[in-house]
């Protein structure tokens, strides 16, 4: 359980380093990770749409 909260605290801290130490790639990855999400989104909706 220690382990956890530790690897927890690190990747937040990670994180809150990253965005303030390259806000721009911070801002890409955000960017990437939505374009990625709605992507597959899209790509759900076309398939169940393709079912009816």
């Amino acid at each position: 359980m220690q382990v956890k909260k530790v690897l927890t605290y690190g990747g937040i801290g990670f994180v809150a380093y990253y965005l303030f130490a390259r806000p721009a790639d911070a801002a890409d990855a955000v960017r990437g990770a939505f374009d990625t999400v709605f992507n597959a989104a899209d790509s759900l909706a076309q398939f169940v749409n393709s079912l009816a």
